[in-house]
């Protein structure tokens, strides 16, 4: 991946669980048709529990609450066997500016 367009094709690709905050992040992905979007900020364990995916995606904003939602929902979800795909999220840490999901349709 080289672009924020092909970012946004592979994850679309992957057809991998995608965890976002919410409600803005959740729309601004399914605008660029990626599926299979669980939100999960008001209420983290409640909602990584039900989650019974082999591997997943977390794209939680890059400032300081979504950095703190990640590592609960990394935690959380490793310990109950669930492999973290990290690559879409580095790949916004490294190569772009962009702190919040909600504006990545934007950008594309």
């Amino acid at each position: 991946m080289e672009t924020l367009i092909e970012w946004a094709h592979a994850l679309r690709s992957s057809k991998k669980c995608i965890l976002v905050e919410g409600r803005k992040d959740k729309r601004a992905l399914e605008q660029l048709g990626i599926e299979k979007i669980i939100m999960f900020s008001n209420a983290p364990h409640h909602s990584l529990e039900t989650i019974e995916e082999k591997e997943v995606v977390i794209l939680t904003d890059l400032d300081r609450h979504g950095k703190k939602l990640y590592k609960i929902a990394k935690q959380n979800l490793q310990a109950r066997g669930i492999k973290i795909d990290r690559k879409f999220r580095e790949f916004l840490l490294r190569e772009t500016t962009i702190t919040h999901i909600e504006s990545i349709n934007k950008r594309i």
